[in-house]
């Protein structure tokens, strides 16, 4: 129908004509209460909004000569965030002389990943970056 008829039948039951596809051939419209077409759609838009997880990235730094203990309490903590559904970046610092045994370092870096190697994988694998030795974990488990 033309679109002053359209028009028209939208005048005639006090709705809104809506154009839904102006690029087809003809145009599409519909015959709709605009206002409350545009409340549903921002209702859609913040729902879907709220239903999203942002993935963080958490960072856990170790030194070569860290205890066991404080690997432990550590890697709890890596384990929670990746359980949650975030990465962790571990970062090991070196420091004056503890540059020429990187190979310590390295060594506290992998014990670290196998320890949580259960609920993460290795995202991208340990690399230096100055006086950092780094690795990110990303988590197995989606939530």
């Amino acid at each position: 129908m033309s679109s002053r008829e359209a028009y028209q039948k939208a005048v005639e039951a006090d709705l809104d004509l809506v154009c839904v596809a102006p690029n087809a051939q003809p145009p599409v419209c519909k015959l709709l209460n605009y206002g409350k077409y545009r409340y549903e759609q921002q209702k859609k838009a913040k729902e879907s909004k709220k239903n999203q997880h942002i993935v963080e990235i958490k960072e856990i730094q170790l030194t070569p000569q860290i205890g066991q203990h404080d690997v432990d309490t550590k890697a709890k903590a890596a384990r929670r965030f990746l359980e949650d559904g975030n990465k962790v970046s571990v970062r090991v610092r070196y420091r004056g002389r503890q540059m020429s045994h990187a190979e310590i370092g390295e060594e506290v870096m992998n014990n670290f990943i196998a320890m949580l190697s259960d609920v993460s994988s290795v995202e991208k694998a340990p690399f230096m970056e100055g006086k950092w030795l780094n690795a990110i974990l990303a988590s197995k488990c989606k939530k």
